[in-house]
C-alpha cells in the first residue's frame, strides 16, 4: 500500500492570524486605507502582534504598532515587503501598543490597538461564508512563499482611529472561484517558503 507524505517540505516561517481591511470608494479603486494586523503565534522572532495601517484619517501616513518590536522587523523584511512595500520602511518608527480582541467571528470580530497617543478599532461584520486558502510556496512570480489560511470575507468593515472613521468600504472580489472581500479575517494562517 502506497501513501502520500502528508507533511509540507517547505520550512514554516510562521503561524498565526494576518487580518486585514481595504477600503475603497469604489470597486477596483484608490485604497483609502489599508490595514494588515497580526497575531503571531510562532516565528523566529517569537510572538506578538503588529499593526500596519495607511489612511486618508491619518494623512495617507503609515503607521506601525506592536507589543514585540522585533517582531514588526521580522514581518516587515519577511513578507510585508512582499505584499505592500510601503509598510516594509524600516525607517517607520514601531509604536509599542497593546492589542485587545472581541467578539465571535460568525456576526462580528473588532481589534483594538491602544498606544500612548492613539485608540484605533478594526471592525469586521456581515460575513460571508469562510474558506480555506492554499498558496503554494514558489506558485507567484517573485514570491518565494506559500500560505495557508482561513479566510472568513467581511461585506462590511470599519476603522476608526482617534474617533476618526476612515472614508471607503470594502467591496466584494473573488479568490480563485472563491466569494471574498477585500476585508477578511485570516485566521489559521501559516506561512512557509522553501
Amino acid at each position: 500500500m502506497t501513501t502520500n507524505n502528508p507533511t509540507d517540505p517547505n520550512q514554516v516561517r510562521l503561524t498565526g492570524e494576518n487580518s486585514f481591511i481595504r477600503l475603497m470608494q469604489q470597486q477596483g479603486g484608490v485604497h483609502t486605507t489599508r490595514v494588515s494586523h497580526w497575531r503571531v503565534l510562532w516565528s523566529p522572532a517569537g510572538a506578538g502582534h503588529a499593526l500596519f495601517l495607511k489612511s486618508d484619517a491619518i494623512g495617507d501616513q503609515v503607521r506601525v504598532y506592536a507589543d514585540n518590536i522585533a517582531l514588526a522587523r521580522w514581518l516587515q523584511e519577511e513578507i510585508e515587503s512582499l505584499l505592500f512595500p510601503q509598510f516594509a520602511d524600516r525607517s517607520l518608527p514601531v509604536v509599542e501598543a497593546d492589542f485587545i480582541k472581541s467578539g465571535d467571528g460568525r456576526a462580528f470580530w473588532t481589534e483594538r490597538v491602544d498606544s500612548d497617543d492613539d485608540s484605533i478599532l478594526l471592525s469586521w461584520y456581515d460575513f460571508i461564508e469562510p474558506f480555506m486558502l492554499r498558496v503554494a510556496a514558489g506558485s507567484i512570480a517573485g514570491r518565494p512563499h506559500g500560505v495557508y489560511s482561513c479566510f472568513v470575507p467581511a461585506k462590511q468593515a470599519q476603522v476608526t482611529i482617534n474617533g476618526k472613521v476612515a472614508s471607503g468600504k470594502p467591496f466584494l472580489e473573488m479568490r480563485g472561484d472563491k466569494q471574498s472581500s477585500s476585508a477578511c479575517l485570516a485566521w489559521s494562517e501559516t506561512w512557509v517558503r522553501p
